[in-house]
């Protein structure tokens, strides 16, 4: 059975070096780019009603558009490609859809923060890497 691969991806150019990496080094594995709308960023300011509703639509909008590009990047990709769509706390989630979608290997991007920005911040990738029970890459 080919391998069934996670690319975390939020179009930044460390995502964007993981996708690649994960598309030229395992042709023929099943490729899901994961896109993961920050809960915490959708609560943002504490809007409500319909404005909360317009916010998340755009942020689903733009988290769709990612997507797509991905999967334009992937277009000649041997193996099965698809992409997927979550909400909730990034590290979390990347997990979450690993574990429940039988997923084999994580691949992802790093956005090389350190000092204290990297201890105010905090690292998604850390995260991930902390909780995942599968084999992580992270590529620079």
């Amino acid at each position: 059975m080919d391998q069934r691969i996670l690319v975390p991806f939020d179009g930044s150019d460390a995502s964007e070096t993981a996708l690649e990496r994960a598309l030229e080094e395992n042709p023929d594995a099943e490729i899901t780019a994961l896109n993961v709308l920050d809960s915490a960023e959708l609560a943002y300011g504490g809007v409500q009603g319909s404005a909360a509703e317009s916010l998340t639509d755009a942020q689903r909008e733009e988290a769709e558009e990612l997507l797509e590009r991905a999967e334009a990047r992937a277009a000649d990709h041997e193996g099965g490609f698809r992409t997927a769509l979550e909400v909730g706390s990034p590290g979390e989630a990347i997990v979450e859809y690993a574990n429940e979608n039988d997923i084999d290997h994580i691949i992802m991007g790093s956005h090389g923060r350190s000092g204290l920005s990297r201890i105010v911040v905090g690292s998604v990738a850390e995260t991930v890497v902390r909780n995942s029970p599968l084999t992580v890459t992270i590529a620079r």
